[in-house]
């Protein structure tokens, strides 16, 4: 039998119970439509994240306290206190580190805004001038504190457009104060809506020089990171070297694998948040796919019942001269059809689906989030699909095609 004729005999198989075929392909679809979903979202997800560090620049480098983490072990040494204020002033010594143009501390944390009666928690920023130029901050209002204020303790604030809207709504927030750990802090700036930019949302930070926020907001005397820009990328090697020359010096460490502290490039940051993304993306695919293994349950139970309501015309076709082989590839084939439909549905709604939430998140988190399709994902959706057709349809198929001619035609 040519496989035009058996894809012929197989749809008209189908076609007598158009309901129940529907039906039956539902897990398919359900279980193909979340796995598109899932991968282009993680891909579109990826894509913003790597853009947005992208931005930061190829000459920038984090140097962040404690071991790096390479398993659930190291996660507490992240919050490290190792990163002092003589580490900064030794990286700003260009004795030490010739080839770094500026530095920037980094603390932060969350506390209450008050303004009046109206209270609003917030992210805070302790930094210095240098985060205008690395994240792009530029105020619509007002300017940024100096680097000279920062050194001063300057009791200053620049604000983001969603801490604004809380605390002032409509009225005049440039040049008023707020309160924060009950100090008061003059606003001298108020940044335009920048929405999520990777991690950080500056809608809903306030930016304090790193001194104030050190010393009357946090009460603390370290760093949560120092940020280092370099003179050129050609001398990145070179400069990753002094700082950890510096900072072992200073820690008192010989041995490199007793650091206390870690260093990260933009295309070190870049391969780490690939890594946790896909695997991320594959463990929710790897769930939804369970659907996959339900539907193929549900369709080689319904292909069974197929064959017990069919075995009357198993019968009459074998005694009209149809081979076994030729029953097995219908009712496999039957199987395939199912399936592979299921798939393509399951594809165009994933797709659909997967376009329309871009759409929703781009508007909802004031971000550019591109809408994915993921190729591999497709392939792989049209593949199993056929693969289930293939094992949960080849039990069914085998049952009709060892069926006995004489047994099925006096079958009731």
């Amino acid at each position: 039998m040519s496989f035009k004729y058996a894809f012929k005999t197989a749809f008209r198989g189908l076609k007598t119970n158009k309901s129940r075929s529907l039906l039956t392909v539902l897990g398919i679809v359900i279980g193909i439509t979340a796995i598109m979903l899932v991968m282009s979202l993680g891909q579109g997800a990826q894509d913003l994240i790597l853009g947005e560090i992208q931005n930061m620049g190829s000459k920038t480098i984090e140097i962040a306290p404690g071991r790096e983490p390479k398993g659930p072990s190291d996660m507490f040494s992240m919050f490290s206190d190792s990163l002092k204020q003589r580490d900064f002033e030794a990286l700003e010594n260009k004795n030490n580190a010739p080839h770094i143009a500026r530095v920037m501390p980094l603390v932060f944390g969350s506390d209450s805004l008050v303004a009046g009666n109206e209270t609003y928690r917030a992210t805070i920023f302790g930094v210095n001038d240098l985060v205008v130029g690395i994240y792009d901050l530029e105020p619509a209002v007002g300017r940024f504190f100096t680097d000279e204020e920062a050194r001063n303790y300057a009791d200053v604030v620049v604000i983001g457009q969603k801490i604004k809207e809380e605390l002032f709504g409509n009225e005049e927030a440039f040049g008023e104060k707020i309160k924060i750990k009950g100090r008061n802090f003059k606003i001298i700036g108020i940044l335009p809506k920048k929405g999520q930019f990777s991690f950080l949302n500056f809608d809903e930070a306030a930016i304090l020089p790193y001194t104030t926020a050190q010393r009357y907001v946090f009460g603390i005397k370290h760093y949560n990171e120092l940020i280092a820009q370099v003179d050129s990328e050609e001398n990145m090697e070179r400069t990753i070297e002094d700082v950890e020359a510096t900072l072992r010096a200073n820690h008192n460490i010989d041995d490199p694998e007793k650091d206390d502290f870690y260093i990260q490039t933009q295309q070190e940051a870049m391969d780490q948040v690939s890594m946790v993304t896909n695997i991320l993306t594959m463990f929710l695919a790897a769930v939804a796919a369970i659907s996959l293994i339900v539907g193929g349950v549900g369709i080689m139970n319904i292909m069974l019942v197929s064959v017990t309501e069919r075995t009357r015309e198993i019968g009459l076709r074998k005694a009209l001269g149809a081979t076994s082989r030729e029953i097995l590839a219908q009712f496999l084939m039957e199987a395939i059809m199912l399936t592979v439909s299921g798939g393509a549905i399951g594809i165009l709604l994933g797709t659909a689906w997967s376009f329309l939430t871009s759409i929703i998140l781009s508007a909802y988190l004031n971000v550019n989030w591109d809408f994915s399709f993921p190729v591999s994902a497709m392939l792989l959706g049209l593949g199993v699909s056929a693969l289930i057709g293939l094992a949960f349809g080849f039990f069914p198929a085998r049952q009709a095609a060892r069926k006995s001619p004489m047994e099925a035609l006096r079958y009731e």
